[in-house]
């Protein structure tokens, strides 16, 4: 690497001590022809569950090239490729909405809504073996209506949703079974549906988010920590959420869990809350608007799905200019929003865009409702890994005053997806006249200026481009100017302030 691109990485690279990110550059993925609402990995392997009946390559567009998969699909987690295991689940309403890998890896468990996966007979649940995907027989619970969740232990498999009975047996929206299928006597009154589960064993508790009320009979808004065994309540957040907000994501890492909330309603809490596994205590919280459908941790940060459109008042944050962001990066330390703004649209269904979130192998997997990501066509599924492969959008140069010996250009700040601080190298008849790196976000683009000393009289080229450390920009369009040899009131073919016009067709514009 040259000398100039050594110094210019060093100049983007942030100083701040604050956690890197995966890249905002999205890897080829395949696509579904539907909704993706569940995401799991084991073994290599990445599952995608939803609602679609087919998936096609990627760049492939509506309808072209299509394989069938009724609900469900399975890629290679590291390249993508889309693999045979194709277990067709239809029936009742034919949609996958949770899955989790058993801890060994050696079997997923699937819940929704559905009674058949291909020739057997199930009810809104059934288990994989993950080593020849074929479908466990001995593991047929019978649910009385959707599961929306699922988590996992060596010996018991929570399930969580809008069921009331299992096997014929009262139990209230959450439920736990033996990996053999046998339902354990793990009991607890829950009187609205479960959204999320994310068991902690070590810490004597299983966490349980969801629309509810009220828990064994005490008050419990949306979230509650149950005893594994027993589902007595553990413990309570009574002052966590208001009501009409409803907890749609749990996870967890070795010290604290995570949840993202959705609010019903304009103003009611859409944010993340980190807590402490021993005590239950919280960490922080955060206050963006737009519901939460994911989180993740992973390498010191806080993936979320949401279509945030106001985080003004958590550090970092972005204030509400009438659209929306779908993904986001938080520090896990202190909430504060990380520069990473890989985006999509809201898509199909209710058009929140992202509901599914994933970390296989390094990579982070993104599924929902969206048709596109980063203003292009993607549906469905998306990838992001660690190598930053996008260039910034190179700024128009304009010239802003000009008088004898000097040269005063302009730009509007161009930004980038992954690097806050960019670098902008101005050129002069292909030579560098100036190295600025300035930090700039999409809703903050600051106006930026390079004066040059020229000899008075002369002619010159200028262009621009931009680098984030890594990619390089193309140069812009070439901008000539032609000195002015003294200092006039005004000069034929000059604008009332002495600048001279610039050539057609030589200013710069972006690329």
């Amino acid at each position: 690497m040259s000398t100039t691109a050594l110094l210019d990485a060093s100049l983007a690279a942030a100083a701040d001590g604050t956690p890197g990110t995966l890249s905002a550059d999205p890897l080829a993925t395949w696509q579904t022809d539907g909704i993706v609402w569940s995401l799991a990995s084991a073994n290599g392997v990445v599952y995608v569950g939803g609602t679609f009946d087919s998936v096609r390559p990627p760049g492939a567009a509506p309808g072209q090239r299509q394989v069938a998969r009724h609900n469900l699909a399975a890629f290679d987690a590291v390249t993508g490729n889309l693999l045979p295991c194709a277990p067709s689940v239809t029936g009742f309403g034919r949609t996958v909405r949770a899955m989790k890998a058993s801890p060994d890896g050696r079997v997923l468990y699937v819940g929704g809504s559905f009674n058949h996966v291909g020739s057997t007979t199930v009810s809104s649940v059934f288990a994989l073996n993950t080593a020849d995907c074929s479908v466990r027989k001995n593991f047929l619970p019978g649910m009385s209506a959707t599961v929306r969740a699922i988590d996992t232990t060596d010996n018991a498999v929570y399930l969580g949703g809008d069921f009331d009975r299992v096997n014929g047996l009262v139990r209230q929206r959450v439920a736990a079974v033996a990996p053999t299928g046998a339902l354990l006597p793990f009991t607890a009154r829950i009187d609205r549906s479960v959204r999320a589960l994310s068991a902690a064993p070590q810490s004597g508790r299983i966490f349980v988010g969801g629309d509810f009320e009220s828990v064994n009979g005490q008050p419990a808004r949306s979230l509650v920590a149950l005893h594994p065994a027993t589902g007595a309540t553990v413990l309570a957040y009574p002052d966590w959420f208001p009501p009409q907000s409803s907890v749609k994501t749990i996870a967890r890492d070795k010290s604290r869990f995570y949840v993202g909330a959705e609010g019903h309603g304009p103003g009611i809490y859409d944010g993340r809350i980190a807590g402490l596994l021993a005590n239950g205590t919280m960490v922080w919280n955060d206050t963006c608007r737009g519901a939460t459908q994911s989180v993740v941790p992973y390498k010191g940060v806080l993936y979320s799905a949401s279509h945030a459109h106001d985080c003004n008042e958590t550090p970092g944050g972005f204030p509400d200019r009438g659209d929306r962001q779908h993904l986001l990066a938080q520090s896990l330390d202190d909430r504060t929003i990380l520069h990473w703004f890989p985006d999509s649209n809201g898509g199909l269904g209710e058009q929140v865009g992202p509901r599914a979130l994933a970390v296989a192998r390094d990579i982070l997997w993104v599924g929902g409702e969206f048709t596109e990501i980063n203003e292009r066509p993607q549906q469905g599924i998306t990838r992001f890994g660690s190598v930053d492969t996008g260039a910034p959008k190179v700024p128009a140069l304009k010239l802003s005053a000009t008088e004898p010996g000097k040269v005063t250009l302009g730009w509007r700040a161009t930004w980038d997806r992954d690097d806050a601080a960019l670098t902008y190298r101005v050129y002069r008849d292909g030579k560098v006249v100036s190295r600025q790196t300035k930090r700039s976000t999409y809703w903050d683009l600051p106006d930026m200026t390079y004066t040059d000393s020229v000899g008075a009289g002369t002619r010159h080229t200028y262009s621009i481009e931009v680098t984030d450390g890594t990619n390089t920009s193309p140069k812009s369009r070439s901008l000539t100017v032609t000195v002015p040899p003294k200092a006039t009131a005004r000069a034929a073919g000059d604008d009332v302030t002495g600048r001279p016009k610039v050539t057609k067709g030589e200013a710069g514009n972006p690329q």
